[in-house]
């Protein structure tokens, strides 16, 4: 606990915390990290199917599980006023089963992210999406004050669109990218601040439980450049 104590007080960013009844988002520490890399090895979407632009999720689980490591520590330090960088371990009881994210430029003059996450296969289907997407929001809206959370999914990924829609962002566009070498077609959505004030009750019964937030405050003064 001391160790820990001394960490958050180091880096705010380590004690940042979300939790719905049994859902909790919490910051990725070693411990979680090598956890989340052995369930992504075991899979997180069919072999057919490719839902990320770059494809850290194929090959052997060895070299899954390490392009899981390599990029958590690539970016964990990127919690500031001109580059965030959010990971934040999914638990289920206690049990880590996936990864919800945000990443954004400029967040001190923008405050504007978007969304990125991945669940483990045995807790897909389940609506475990929707919920720590509507969890994520309540900590960047009601946690960190953002004013504008952004989306984008394949057109072929189903489940990922359904999430944005189910929450409340509005469409925002579609653009051409490229995966795996061939074009395809992105979704891109949009929630800003007031659209969250107005969603919030649809977003608290998705979730079912109450939200509690903490460590927030000190990391707001961390991307605000005052800490």
């Amino acid at each position: 606990m001391e160790h820990t104590d001394k960490l958050i007080g180091l880096w705010p960013a380590a004690g940042l915390r979300a939790r719905s009844g049994p859902l909790e988002l919490r910051w990725i520490n070693d411990r979680l990290l090598a956890e989340l890399a052995e369930l992504a090895a075991e899979g997180i979407h069919a072999p057919g199917q490719m839902p990320f632009t770059v494809p850290w999720s194929r090959g052997t689980k060895d070299q899954v599980a390490r392009n899981v490591l390599e990029y958590q520590w690539a970016v964990r330090s990127q919690v500031g006023p001109g580059k965030l960088v959010l990971e934040m371990a999914v638990l289920l009881d206690g049990v880590p089963v996936g990864v919800q994210a945000a990443s954004g430029d400029n967040w001190a003059i923008l405050r504007s992210v978007e969304t990125g996450s991945w669940l483990g296969r045995a807790q897909q289907g389940r609506g475990l999406g929707t919920r720590m997407r509507a969890l994520m929001l309540h900590l960047l809206f009601d946690g960190l004050h953002a004013r504008e959370v952004r989306s984008t999914a394949f057109a072929d990924n189903h489940a990922s669109n359904a999430v944005s829609i189910k929450t409340g962002y509005l469409p925002d566009g579609r653009f051409r990218d490229v995966r795996e070498g061939a074009p395809v077609t992105v979704n891109r959505y949009r929630m800003d601040v007031e659209r969250f004030g107005h969603r919030r009750d649809s977003l608290a019964g998705l979730l079912g439980a109450p939200v509690e937030i903490s460590g927030a405050e000190p990391v707001r003064d961390r991307l605000a450049g005052a800490g």
